[in-house]
């Protein structure tokens, strides 16, 4: 997906956001800002958003010093999602397609996106979600494709969100599943140790991107991830970021996500705050 006007005054908040997680120095948010300004100019709309993202939090970390600003709220969400696994586990159980219930979850979980807002409420998007309508629902294709992959790509989005993402894999009985993860912390995207903490690799083998973008961009990721890429029999693709990264790829992939901003909207042709479970090839 290219980037759009509307993506700048979003780029800008992004920065300030990251910027007040680790100081309250006014002249410091203000280089980074000032610094962020500066790249605009050079920027092409034909980029995707999260090309752009990696320069601009590549800037944070720069004037900084500070590698993961988001760890400690990552952390934090994380451990709240950790304690709703068993009230999650419970209403997949008890529901009448178990797989489909659970990929609901995983939808609910993408709303812990700290891009886009830093209040949420997850137990009562839970509930919201369970009961909503999806916007697109190309679940019967997901089910067929998913009964004859052997091997699964499933590209994570957001750390906290993960363990949501691990309800769903849990689903995948007898298939090699394989959890891709960013290289470098940029926002709160799910980094290895992150995945850890939420216990993906009890259920999944977890591997780089390679890639410090917000979202996957496969010119910057690494070899060992490109081929796995290649060679899955089935990709899962999280959140808006991997979406804008990948939706133009010639390869058939599954998108889970929730409709977070007007420009994404826009580009899928759905209502902002919609579920979304849509097969590109």
């Amino acid at each position: 997906m290219k980037t759009y006007f509307e993506c700048f005054p979003c780029f800008v908040k992004q920065a300030l956001r990251a910027s007040r997680l680790f100081t309250d120095d006014q002249k410091v948010i203000k280089q980074i800002i000032d610094e962020v300004g500066m790249l605009f100019p050079d920027i092409s709309l034909d980029k995707t958003p999260p090309e752009i993202g990696e320069f601009i939090y590549g800037k944070i970390r720069e004037i900084s010093g500070v590698e993961d600003p988001y760890e400690n709220l990552k952390n934090q969400n994380t451990d709240e999602a950790l304690q709703l696994v068993a009230f999650c586990k419970n209403i997949i159980a008890k529901s009448i397609d178990p797989l489909f219930t659970a990929i609901k979850m995983a939808i609910a979980g993408n709303v812990i996106d700290l891009a886009i807002h830093h209040d949420f409420d997850i137990p009562s998007e839970i509930k919201t979600v369970i009961h909503k309508e999806f916007a697109i629902n190309d679940y019967e294709l997901f089910r067929s494709q998913l009964e004859r992959s052997d091997t699964i790509l499933y590209i994570g989005d957001n750390a906290g969100e993960s363990v949501f993402d691990r309800l769903l894999i849990e689903q995948f009985a007898h298939k090699k599943v394989i959890y891709a993860v960013r290289g470098t912390p940029v926002i709160n995207d799910v980094v290895e140790k992150d995945a850890k903490r939420a216990g993906i690799d009890k259920f999944a083998e977890i591997i780089s991107s390679g890639s410090a973008t917000p979202g996957i961009i496969l010119s910057k990721c690494s070899e060992e991830f490109k081929e796995i890429f290649n060679k899955a029999d089935m990709i899962i693709s999280k959140g808006q970021g991997n979406y804008e990264g990948i939706s133009e790829e010639s390869r058939e992939i599954f998108f889970l996500l929730k409709v977070k901003c007007e420009v994404l909207a826009r580009d899928i042709g759905v209502p902002i705050n919609s579920l979304v479970l849509m097969r590109l090839s």
